[in-house]
C-alpha cells in the first residue's frame, strides 16, 4: 500500500508534462510593420489597427490607406494656386466630405470650382470616390489600397473623367512616414486625354501629434487621343508641412516647383480639415481581432 501514493504521484507528473508539451502556443498578432514607438500618432487606432497619423491627410499629393472609421465623417477645404509657364495664375477650390464605411472602405464627395486672374469663378465638377484597403494595417507590406473616382464635369469645362489609384504607405522608422500613389486618369470624351501619374511624400514628425514636415513630389505623363506619341512630361517637387492645432483639426501646406518646360512654374496647396470621430482624437483604440470577437 505504501507504493500506491508514489505511483499516483508519478502518474500525475507524467500526465502534466504530457499536457504541457501538447498545449498550443499563441503567437502574437502583427499589427504594424514598423518598430514600436512611444509617439501618440504612431499608436494603433480603429478597427484596422492603423496608426493614428493616417486619420489626417498627411500629404496633399498622396493618399495613404483609409482615414475614417465606419460612419465617421471628415470635411476639408482645399485651395490650390497654379502659376503656368505663360505667367497666368489659376486658383482651384475644393470642398470635400469623407465618410468611413465598414469593411475597410471610405466614400468621399468633392465639389471643385476655379477662379482665374480676373476674379471670376466657375463651377468645374463634382466627383465621387470609393477607396478600399485590402487588409488590416501591417498585414500586407506597404498596406495597399485601391481608389476609384468618377468626376461629373460641367460640359463647358470638358468631358467626364474616371480615375484609378493604387495607394501605398507605411512608417519607415520612428517619426518617419511615407506614401506613394500610382494613378491612371482618363477622359471619356473630347480629346480623350490620358494621364499617368506617380506621386510620393515623406514626412518627419517634429512634435508628436502636432507638427510634421517633409517633401512631396509628383510626375505626370499626359497624352491626347491623336498624339499618343507626343507626351507631356511634368515633374514637380517641394516641401510640405502639417500642423495640428487640435486633436481633430489639421492644416496642410505644400509648395511644389516645376522642374521642366512641360511643368507649371509653381503649384501651392493649402488644406484645412476637421475630423468628426474618436479615432482622429486618439479615443478609439485598436483591439486585436481575437479580442473583438469575444
Amino acid at each position: 500500500m505504501t507504493k500506491l501514493p508514489l505511483l499516483l504521484l508519478a502518474l500525475t507528473l507524467t500526465l502534466t508534462a504530457h499536457a504541457q508539451q501538447r498545449a498550443p502556443v499563441r503567437m502574437p498578432e502583427v499589427t504594424s510593420t514598423a518598430p514600436p514607438t512611444g509617439l501618440a500618432e504612431e499608436q494603433p487606432v480603429g478597427e484596422t489597427g492603423r496608426p493614428a497619423w493616417t486619420s489626417h491627410r498627411r500629404f496633399t499629393t498622396t493618399r495613404v490607406y483609409i482615414q475614417k472609421e465606419p460612419w465617421e465623417i471628415g470635411v476639408e477645404q482645399w485651395w490650390r494656386v497654379r502659376e503656368k509657364r505663360d505667367g497666368t495664375v489659376e486658383h482651384k477650390f475644393q470642398e470635400e466630405i469623407e465618410i468611413g464605411l465598414p469593411h475597410r472602405m471610405q466614400f468621399d464627395i468633392y465639389l471643385d470650382w476655379f477662379a482665374d486672374g480676373d476674379g471670376r469663378a466657375r463651377y468645374a465638377d463634382t466627383a465621387f470616390e470609393l477607396r478600399f484597403a485590402f487588409a488590416d494595417w501591417g498585414k500586407i507590406p506597404l498596406n495597399p489600397a485601391i481608389y476609384v473616382e468618377y468626376k461629373i464635369v460641367d460640359p463647358a469645362q470638358g468631358p467626364d473623367v474616371y480615375e484609378l489609384k493604387l495607394l501605398l504607405g507605411d512608417q519607415l522608422a520612428p517619426r518617419l512616414h511615407w506614401g506613394l500613389n500610382v494613378v491612371f486618369e482618363q477622359e471619356i470624351g473630347g480629346a480623350r486625354t490620358t494621364e499617368w501619374q506617380v506621386s510620393q511624400g515623406v514626412s518627419y514628425t517634429i512634435l508628436d501629434d502636432k507638427l510634421s514636415a517633409g517633401i512631396e513630389m509628383k510626375y505626370v505623363n499626359e497624352t491626347e487621343r491623336h498624339a499618343r506619341g507626343d507626351a507631356a512630361h511634368k515633374f514637380l517637387i517641394g516641401p510640405s508641412v502639417q500642423w495640428r492645432p487640435t486633436a481633430n483639426t489639421h492644416v496642410d501646406l505644400t509648395a511644389l516647383w516645376g522642374t521642366n518646360e512641360d511643368s507649371p512654374n509653381f503649384e501651392g496647396f493649402v488644406v484645412l480639415g476637421f475630423d468628426f470621430g474618436s479615432a482622429a482624437g486618439g479615443g478609439h483604440k485598436y483591439q486585436p481581432t481575437s479580442v473583438r470577437s469575444n
